[in-house]
């Protein structure tokens, strides 16, 4: 009985220093999307991004399919900000939306070697 007892305790600690070790992570602060949503719910988003971009992609330059849902074009419009003379701020730039994320999963962006990160004006 004791020994259950004290394997009770050691989880208990062990769950218990995992949740404060997860609360002192810092999480990456990002502007907010202009738009009422996004196309896929946040969460997705947050883990398939690069899939939907991916596809869309393929799509595109290899069938000639045009769509805008999963469009980067879209992305950057409703998700790129603005500097104090109201011009606006590459969403790959530090401490923008894309390069937030990114910086702090350490995933380097590829995408604006060929995309504007600004919307077409």
């Amino acid at each position: 009985m004791i020994r259950f007892s004290s394997l009770l305790v050691a989880l208990i600690v062990c769950l218990l220093s995992l949740a404060v070790l997860q609360a002192d992570i810092p999480r990456p602060d990002y502007p907010a999307g202009r738009g009422d949503k996004c196309v896929e719910p946040t969460e997705v988003m947050k883990r398939d991004h690069f899939q939907f971009l991916k596809h869309q992609r393929d799509d595109t330059v290899h069938r000639g399919i045009r769509t805008s849902k999963h469009s980067l074009v879209g992305c950057i419009e409703c998700h790129v900000a603005y500097d104090s003379d109201g011009s606006y701020l590459p969403v790959n730039a530090e401490g923008q939306f894309c390069s937030s994320c990114h910086e702090y999963s350490a995933v380097k962006i590829d995408c604006f070697t060929c995309h504007a990160a600004v919307p077409d004006t």
